[in-house]
């Protein structure tokens, strides 16, 4: 066995074992079935007694349990389902996102990104189904936490997030195991329905390792301004499945914190993310491959692409930053990915993006665990009343180099003008203009290619 297997296992098996040990003697015991209360006693004597008919004891018993019932059921951005001490809570809810786009480039340009070996169409129309999902998620016995997320859209059936959390474990507070985002950076980590473009940033794209599975641990300090988060990972497919006879696992970690936090919506947030991606730079089966389309999901050619080259393993290193001020923001990212792939010259690619935005109705980005969450307008759109929703602007500058030793898999710069209207706290509809250059890309001319996209979207 390789190197670098032994030592992707050790590594595997340590956090396993440290994991192990934190939960001896954490786990929940569940509760004893709940004896008959008093009442229901009171109901049964007056019917053993035959002071009540069959018919009045049943109607009596189910009005005296729907007034005891130890569940609450309510509507809170989803289906709530709680025990009302607390001990069991379940969310069930979903998304749905419409995308309409028309792109425009030169049929030469379009030609040549073929021959380049990206297969599908650049100029055109079209509409999709970009998320269609279905989840599930909540807490256990107070100890216990999990998620559960299917997607159906592209008429295929994946799975997003499945994993099982354990709660409030000593020294790490939170232990995480299955399919789950890589703790590794700001823009991935903030969800589909609440990022601010209809697609992440280019080096985003390329670079954030996003959903594999594996097992992470992570907590907060300094009161709760500050957590950390580690993991290892296996890259696996869209049913969180990998095997193979070589390495190909990530070693993840990120931390991050508000040294400046007034509120939600007034703040400073920087973060740092590194991610180790363990290959075999014998084994002509381990690659490496980095590539983006042009921050829209309709097309599936990517402009820059490294194609496959084989590699011991990569280092990418991800620092953050972001303001909120009201209704100003500003956000960015830089990526740097060093790689240990000599036959190609151990190339090294960047990338970074900016983008600021502004609530013209005066709501704010809401920032919460870190990352971003839903933004509630200040009035909803209702027709025939006051309140039209909140809207916001949003301009972004996005670049990614992949051209380096070796490979010359592209420079691409993108420029995005956003323009977001929220109906209520679950539904908006965004429109967004991309315009994509791209240079020094082998065997491909330089071009620009235009993108004019719409999406219509509601989660629950």
């Amino acid at each position: 066995m390789k190197k670098h297997r032994y030592r992707a296992m050790v590594l595997a098996l340590l956090i396993v074992g440290v994991s192990m040990v934190l939960l001896v003697g954490s786990m929940p015991v569940l509760a004893e079935e709940k004896e008959a209360s008093a009442t229901e006693e009171i109901l049964q004597i007056l019917k053993d007694k035959g002071e009540i008919s069959d018919a009045q004891y049943d109607a009596l018993k189910e009005k005296a349990a729907a007034e005891q019932s130890d569940w609450n059921v309510r509507w809170k951005d989803g289906l709530r389902v709680e025990k009302k001490d607390g001990s069991i809570k379940t969310r069930w809810g979903g998304r749905i996102q419409l995308d309409w786009a028309t792109i425009s480039a030169d049929d030469d340009f379009e030609a040549a990104l073929n021959e380049a070996g990206e297969s599908g169409t650049l100029d055109g129309t079209g509409v999709e189904f970009r998320r269609l999902r279905l989840f599930t998620s909540g807490t256990l016995y107070d100890k216990v936490g999990y998620k559960l997320q299917v997607d159906f859209a592209g008429n295929t059936v994946a799975t997003k997030d499945a994993y099982i959390d354990y709660l409030k474990a000593p020294f790490v507070g939170k232990i995480r195991v299955g399919q789950f985002k890589e703790p590794f950076s700001l823009e991935e980590i903030t969800s589909s329905k609440y990022i601010t473009f209809m697609e992440r940033a280019l080096p985003v794209l390329a670079f954030a390792p996003s959903r594999n599975t594996g097992i992470a641990i992570g907590n907060k300090a300094f009161n709760d301004r500050l957590k950390w988060d580690l993991g290892y990972f296996y890259n696996t497919d869209d049913a969180g499945e990998s095997f193979t006879d070589f390495a190909n696992e990530n070693l993840t970690a990120r931390l991050a914190g508000a040294p400046w936090f007034r509120d939600e919506s007034h703040l400073l947030h920087v973060g740092l993310g590194y991610t180790h991606q363990f290959r075999d730079e014998n084994d002509e089966n381990s690659t490496l491959r980095y590539r983006a389309r042009p921050e829209a999901h309709m097309t599936s050619v990517r402009l820059v692409n490294t194609d496959r080259f084989n590699a011991g393993g990569a280092d990418l290193i991800n620092p953050e930053l972001a303001v909120v001020f009201g209704p100003f923001s500003f956000q960015g990212e830089y990526f740097w990915v060093n790689t240990d792939a000599p036959d190609v010259d151990d190339p090294t690619f960047t990338g970074w993006y900016a983008y600021g935005s502004w609530f013209i109705t005066g709501e704010s980005r809401t920032y919460k665990g870190f990352k971003f969450d839903r933004v509630k307008p200040n009035n909803n759109f209702n027709i025939g009343e006051p309140g039209w929703g909140a809207f916001e602007l949003a301009l972004r500058y996005s670049s990614l180099d992949l051209t380096d030793g070796a490979v010359e898999g592209g420079e691409e710069q993108n420029i995005t003008a956003g323009f977001n209207w929220y109906l209520n706290p679950s539904s908006r509809i965004m429109l967004n203009y991309v315009l994509a250059d791209l240079q020094n890309r082998a065997d491909v001319p330089d071009d620009d290619t235009n993108i004019i996209q719409a999406r219509f979207m509601v989660d629950f």
